[in-house]
């Protein structure tokens, strides 16, 4: 009995010590503590693609200004504004809002929390609200890259592109920058490409870009048909057609990142991603809310495409030079891709 009762006492007074050695949660009211907070779309952190890469600008400016960060995945898209709100609450100076679909739910937010800074990636804005920000990219040009490229690359003359929603301009830019680059590249070699590109069809948001096995059996029908070289362009969706043509032994072309190095799965066979530098724009944006210059409006990032990696040594030198001349030009705007920034009706 006596045992039992130093039992008890010892539990006892570990739970009162415990909480008091918890470490406290940051208090982002005060001015000498700086938060970031970031919300994605429809999907997870790890979606090796746009999620994470937007995450890790985050992290970075948790490594190099010393920020407090952290991250909520949004489950349904009636949870964005309160998943906003759950940071904007708790004094949050910086908030990240991932994708399109979360353009109307900042805009209301900023109305809400005026002294909270709102990042938007790929969120474009046809006006200025202050303390808002689009982080945009020319989505066609690296489209046009990759197209460029997997035409000069295709042994069949066939290739293709799974992508997410034609609703979201970001995603309908990259699928059209792809038939215009291979269309160039036609034009250069004297060759004829057929071009396969497909979006998802769900009307809404939630399975648009979290429907890997959607992607990968799109992919399959493409290269059913002879299709040897497949971009997979939205999220998890795209990375289900980067791996179903790489496990095939097709080209695979990712998108956002270099996912030759977030897909080890698909990397043999990874030609080449249309890149988006999302990291580094996100980072810059905090750091430019942490100096106190932050813009509105809309902020444009860098884009273009990623090393060959394995297959570098199958890539020919003569096409090696024509995507450098083609970046070059896409850069100088002395090459147009003639996409418009939205699907017309």
């Amino acid at each position: 009995m006596k045992k039992l009762y130093v039992l008890l006492v010892a539990l006892l007074v570990a739970g009162m010590i415990l909480p008091a050695c918890a470490p406290a949660a940051p208090d982002c009211a005060d001015e000498e503590t700086f938060c970031v907070g970031l919300v994605t779309d429809v999907g997870k952190i790890n979606d090796k693609s746009f999620n994470q890469s937007a995450w890790e600008g985050v992290q970075r400016a948790e490594k190099e200004l010393g920020a407090i960060v952290n991250y909520i995945e949004t489950a349904d898209s009636k949870d964005y504004a309160k998943n906003i709100a759950t940071f904007a609450d708790e004094n949050y100076d910086v908030i990240v809002t991932v994708g399109f679909g979360m353009g109307e739910a900042t805009i209301a937010a900023a109305g809400t929390y005026p002294n909270v800074k709102f990042i938007g990636v790929d969120q474009f804005q046809s006006a200025e609200t202050p303390g808002v920000v689009g982080l945009n990219f020319p989505e066609d040009n690296a489209g046009f890259l990759v197209g460029a490229l997997a035409a000069m690359m295709s042994k069949s003359h066939k290739i293709g592109a799974v992508c997410g929603t034609d609703a979201v301009p970001p995603v309908w830019r990259f699928g059209e920058g792809y038939k215009a680059g291979a269309a160039y590249a036609d034009g250069m070699k004297g060759t004829t490409t057929e071009v396969f590109v497909v979006y998802h069809s769900d009307v809404g948001f939630d399975k648009t870009f979290t429907d890997p096995e959607w992607g990968a059996a799109t992919a399959k029908s493409m290269m059913d048909q002879g299709a040897d070289a497949i971009f997979g362009c939205g999220g998890i969706t795209g990375n289900g057609a980067i791996t179903a043509a790489a496990q095939a032994g097709a080209y695979a072309i990712g998108v956002d990142t270099d996912q030759y190095l977030t897909l080890p799965e698909a990397a043999p066979r990874m030609l080449s991603s249309a890149m988006k530098l999302i990291t580094p724009g996100v980072f810059d944006l905090i750091k430019m809310a942490k100096d106190g210059n932050f813009p509105v409006g809309n902020f444009y990032g860098a884009a273009g495409y990623a090393p060959f990696h394995d297959l570098d040594s199958e890539v020919p030198a003569d096409v090696k030079a024509e995507m450098e001349k083609i970046n070059a030009g896409l850069l100088d705007g002395s090459i147009k891709t003639n996409v418009p920034p939205v699907k017309p009706q």
